[in-house]
């Protein structure tokens, strides 16, 4: 026979929300080499982050005058799957093109 426990009359018990923080950023950065095309340049950031053409221009000029340009901010995962994407693209069409993620911090 199973024991019965029985909880005292003035016993409360408080529940407690379960909180959750936001995942942790990264940036996603595209370094600058010497044989990379600007024009290539600026269809990845429009393909795969989503930039419009001025703004895909300003990132490559960034790119190629300070050797590197953030494309956004995103989780892990998000970040680490647009990276793998990029060198894929590049790859395929014999670019040397590199792209790492940092922590983006709270700035």
């Amino acid at each position: 026979m199973p024991a019965r426990t029985t909880t005292p009359p003035d016993l409360v018990v408080e529940k407690q929300s379960a909180k959750t923080a936001p995942p942790p950023m990264y940036r996603v950065i595209l370094l600058n080499d010497d044989y990379t095309p600007m024009e290539f340049v600026v269809h990845v950031l429009q393909k795969y982050f989503g930039k419009g053409q001025e703004e895909a221009m300003r990132i490559m000029l960034q790119v190629h005058h300070e050797g590197k340009g953030v494309c956004g901010v995103y989780p892990h995962d998000i970040a680490a799957s647009r990276i793998a994407q990029v060198a894929q693209h590049a790859r395929a069409r014999q670019h040397p093109l590199q792209c790492v993620m940092e922590p983006a911090g709270d700035e």
